[in-house]
């Protein structure tokens, strides 16, 4: 894109820094912002300044938070015995969102990656070491379906066995409202692994 403002082209390679957008939807975002009240702009401005002088992570689980501990790990209505692990904040809210689980969550931080190099001290392991000393009867590992998830399920698995707590892993397989046909086989392999009793 030709520009003729500094001003705009700044905003667009800052658009462009955030994951999953590339150049076109940035330009696109710019020019939405340029069209904007200037009062929505200094809201949203306003919001993000929030968001980094205000959010932090939980002494306890490691999500994202304005109160630490967070409302989670404070909360009288959940089962504090059973833990689940997950990669990201982004989990706990798919997680959430089902209205289902209603353990504790531990957030590492990402998976074990060695081509990135991401190792076990970059996560937040060993403070999930220390809370399944505190009268944890079950950890489920519900890390994300790749090679990555898989390494760090693997890993988690050997490291916490010594403590004695059930550990257990979230089930794979087909999602509701696809075709067998579509799925691929790994991810029918997996639902087989998973099958339960009628």
């Amino acid at each position: 894109m030709l520009s003729t403002s500094p001003s705009l082209d700044a905003l667009i390679a800052e658009f462009s820094r955030l994951p999953g957008i590339g150049r076109k939807t940035a330009q696109r975002l710019a020019l939405w912002v340029l069209k904007r009240p200037r009062q929505e702009v200094e809201q949203m401005a306003a919001a993000l300044l929030q968001v980094k002088d205000h959010v932090r992570t939980c002494s306890i689980c490691c999500n994202i938070t304005e109160e630490d501990p967070c409302t989670i790990c404070t909360s009288t209505k959940r089962t504090h015995s059973v833990i689940c692990v997950v990669e990201e904040s982004n989990d706990v809210f798919a997680i959430e969102r089902s209205n289902d689980f209603r353990g504790l969550y531990h957030v590492l931080g990402g998976s074990l990656s060695p081509l990135e190099g991401i190792g076990p001290d970059d996560l937040h392991i060993r403070e999930l070491l220390d809370r399944a000393k505190e009268g944890v009867e079950e950890i489920i590992l519900a890390m994300n379906p790749n090679v990555e998830g898989e390494a760090t399920t693997l890993y988690l698995s050997k490291l916490l066995k010594p403590f004695g707590v059930s550990i257990t892993r979230i089930a794979r397989g087909i999602p509701m409202g696809s075709d067998l046909e579509y799925t691929d086989a790994a991810t029918i392999a997996r639902a087989f692994e998973g099958r339960i009793a009628l």
